[in-house]
Order: C-alpha cells, then sequence, then structure tokens
C-alpha cells in the first residue's frame, strides 16, 4: 500500500509515528508491504548563524528515527547547548531559536552539502538514512528544493513590518497580531522531484493534524500540488487540528484569524474542500457536516498524548480512506479545474505566497539558500 502524507513539524511527525507503529503492530506475514511518503512543509526554513535550518523536515527526521526530544516535541534526546552558550557569549544573534549541540551537526551538513551543490532532496534523502527510514520503507521529501520561507507582516509600535515566521512563533509565541503571511521564493518553486507521482500514485493519502495555514497550506502553494490532489484517484483524508475550537498543538488559531477564517473544525476543512474526501473530527466537535466530504467522529479525543493513542488516531484515518476508497474506485478521477466553493478559503490555501505584487516577496541574489522578503508599501495585500 502506498501512502502519501502531507505535514508539518510536531503535530505531523507525531501522528506519522503512530501511522507506523499500527501499520507495523497489523503487519504479518501475508499483509501487503507498505510505503509511506512524507511530503514536508520548508516554509519554516531559516538561516541560522550561516547554517541553513529545516525545522520540521528535522522534526519528521528525529520523531521517526527514534532520536526525538519527547518533552519539547523537537530537537534531539539527551541534548546539550555549548555550543549556543558560546555564541551567546560571543553575542551572535539570535539567542530566542535555541539549537542543541547534537542538532548543529545536522545543520552543519546540511548547509555544507547544500554548499557542494546537492539539492535539499538529495541531502533530506542523505540524512533519511541516517536515522533508517528507508529500512521502514519511509521517504521524507521537501515539498520544493527552492528556498522558500514564511514571513508573517504585524503592526505594533515600531510600525509595520515583516518578520520571519519563527521570530513571530517562537519568539513571541504569535502573539502579535498577524495582518498576513507572505512566503518568500513559492512564486519561483516548483514541486521537488517525485512529490506530485507520490500524490497521483498513492492509494491513500493523509493530511495529519499539522497546521491548515502554515504547514499544509504552504505545501499546498507550491505550483501543481492543489491540482495533483484534485485529480488523484486516491482517498484523501484528513485529521482535524481542532478540538472545540481550540488547536491540539501550537498556534493554529492565531494563524487561522490571520486568514479571515473561523476556529473551528469544520472551517479548517473547508480550505481543502476541492479535494477532501473524509474528515476525522473529536467527540467534541460531532454534529458538523460537509457538502463534499464525509465526516467521522473517532471513538476517543484526537490528542496525541503517546505513540499508542497516536497510533490509534492515525489507524482510524486509515480506515476511514480505506473504506472511502472502495466508493471511489470506480468514480473517474476528480475534476482538477475545479474550484473550491468555499472562495475566501481555498484562495487563501492555493494562492499562499503569490500574495500581491512581485516586489513584496523576493530572492536575496547573494545567498542561494536563504530568500528574503521586503515590503514594498502597506497597501493591503491578500494573504494567505
Amino acid at each position: 500500500m502506498r501512502i502519501t502524507a502531507l505535514a508539518g513539524g510536531v503535530g505531523g511527525a507525531r501522528f506519522l509515528r503512530g501511522l507506523l507503529h499500527h501499520l507495523e503492530s497489523v503487519s504479518g506475514p501475508d499483509t501487503a508491504p507498505h510505503d509511506l511518503t512524507i511530503v514536508a512543509n520548508t516554509g519554516d526554513d531559516i538561516t541560522l548563524f550561516g547554517l541553513r535550518v529545516s525545522p520540521d523536515i528535522d522534526t519528521l527526521l528525529y520523531t521517526l528515527g527514534g532520536g526525538i526530544s519527547e518533552a519539547q516535541g523537537w530537537g534531539r534526546a539527551g541534548e546539550s547547548h555549548r555550543v549556543q552558550s558560546e555564541l551567546a557569549a560571543y553575542g551572535a544573534q539570535p539567542q530566542w531559536f535555541g539549537l542543541g549541540d547534537l542538532d548543529f551537526a545536522t545543520h552543519i551538513v546540511r548547509s555544507q552539502w547544500l554548499g557542494q551543490g546537492a539539492t535539499l532532496s538529495e541531502v533530506t534523502s542523505r540524512l533519511a538514512s541516517r536515522w533508517g527510514l528507508p529500512d521502514r520503507g519511509v521517504r521524507v521529501m521537501p515539498m520544493t528544493d527552492a528556498p522558500v520561507e514564511t514571513h508573517v507582516v504585524v503592526e505594533d509600535e515600531q510600525g509595520q513590518r515583516a518578520i520571519h515566521f519563527q521570530e513571530w512563533w517562537v519568539r513571541h509565541g504569535a502573539t502579535l497580531p498577524a495582518q498576513r503571511f507572505v512566503v518568500a521564493g513559492l512564486d519561483r518553486a516548483a514541486p521537488a522531484p517525485g512529490v506530485l507521482e507520490a500524490i497521483r500514485d498513492a492509494d491513500v493519502i493523509l493530511l495529519p493534524p499539522s497546521n491548515p495555514v502554515v504547514s499544509i497550506g504552504i505545501i499546498l502553494g507550491i505550483p501543481g500540488v492543489r491540482d495533483a490532489l484534485r485529480g488523484s484517484r486516491a482517498p484523501v483524508v484528513g485529521v482535524s487540528p481542532l478540538i472545540d475550537g481550540q488547536p491540539v498543538r501550537g498556534h493554529a488559531d492565531a494563524c487561522l484569524a490571520a486568514i479571515g477564517v473561523p476556529s473551528t473544525s469544520v472551517a479548517v476543512a473547508g480550505l481543502y474542500e476541492d479535494f477532501l474526501d473524509a474528515w476525522l473530527i473529536d467527540p467534541a466537535d460531532a454534529g458538523i457536516r460537509l457538502p463534499r466530504a464525509r465526516v467521522a467522529i473517532h471513538q476517543g479525543p484526537l490528542l496525541m498524548r503517546d505513540v499508542e493513542s497516536a497510533a490509534d488516531i492515525a489507524g482510524a484515518a486509515l480506515a476511514l480512506a480505506l473504506s472511502n476508497g472502495e466508493r471511489r474506485a470506480a468514480r473517474p478521477a476528480r475534476e482538477g479545474a475545479k474550484r473550491s466553493p468555499h472562495r475566501r478559503g481555498s484562495r487563501a490555501a492555493h494562492e499562499v505566497g503569490t500574495v500581491g505584487r512581485r516586489s513584496d516577496c523576493s530572492l536575496d541574489a547573494g545567498e542561494p539558500h536563504r530568500p528574503r522578503v521586503t515590503l514594498a508599501d502597506r497597501r493591503p495585500l491578500w494573504g494567505l
């Protein structure tokens, strides 16, 4: 069975670890082998201390490879911070983004390989091999090999400015009201090799409970990805990242507010309506209806407290996909050109990164792995 998932960091990683646990627990001599392809968000990527950091990819690798810090949900287990402390002694900035010593090794080798001419896909494949993922039938690929970075337009006592998503998320805890999201480099990005094929050739497509705006929404903004999902014969099943309007983890509610979408499970599903077949929700959201997708209520809370609870949720999503696939198998492929009737939500997810004029987003030609964003003026732009 070929499974393709679109994923961000902590939530996506924990869900997919649960999925692997479920698949391995039900496998036997008569069970068909599974192949799991993960299309990872790289909109969170950032350059720190001259090193290229891919937070979502690294969280996926560490989690699936057994090296994650369980307490944090990100970073390495058994980590030390001697390098970061020494950088602070030198006055190096920024200090609000903590990098451990083991984590530094990942960023050093990634930056070295990129500097030697390898693509991000090639680098990610090498890193995945270090964590033994190919041996478990898992392939992790970036959504694009192009450098892409999400920035957040905020306005405070310093005026209107664009700050990197990581600064908004980590340093400010998403407490600065976001006016819009601007994705530098997305207008020049193309799907990484194998991304569209992984969607088109899948037997099942899963959307973990990752952030619908700045994780899955960014992936959907890569040209061709959304069309591939609409045209796929595979059932597409999503897991709600909200329980009774509250994020399972992180600041999805703040991100949804920035794009004018209510913080509800039904509104999030509306962002995927043009390709979504089924939506798994928490019992607290029972009673919602979707115009096109089937709604299923999980038997317990959509909380991934441990590997077993995550496996239970992932197993339910997979079973929902397989039951939905039986009905879809006889249908023709979905119309690739049909746009979701949720115009604002659909456009928001589809046009992320093409906001405003081209002058709003630009690549720094002197640093090929580091896009930068500039604000041309203060007129309203259509944001994510």
